[in-house]
């Protein structure tokens, strides 16, 4: 039985705890899932939640005073975001890996 059960840890087949948030550390359900969310006791990571938004967040490829927007701008704006950000938390230590998601779908856009 334990062997089955480990087997199925974190998967769809795994009733008690949700693979979604197994996967990525987060879910589309958040408090409202049914299915439990094992939070790890420790961890090497430092997540900075809601710091970036894209200027065209609301409407894709739009800012906010309508105007279109040149996907390279897009790209600088994170560019210069990405490099600011980096270079202030150098301050604090060395950076193993910097990841910045971009969730823009809608079930992760709350």
């Amino acid at each position: 039985m334990a062997e089955h059960l480990a087997s199925i840890f974190g998967t769809e087949k795994d009733r008690v705890n949700c693979p979604f948030y197994f996967k990525i550390g987060a879910c589309r359900h958040g408090d409202r899932c049914s299915r439990l969310h094992t939070k790890p006791t420790i961890s090497p990571t430092l997540l900075l939640s809601n710091m970036y938004q894209r200027p065209d967040m609301l409407t894709p490829g739009v800012d906010p005073q309508a105007q279109n927007l040149d996907p390279r701008k897009v790209q600088d704006h994170f560019e210069d975001f990405y490099e600011d950000l980096f270079e202030e938390l150098s301050k604090y230590g060395d950076i193993e890996n910097l990841n910045i998601c971009d969730n823009i779908a809608d079930h992760m856009v709350q």
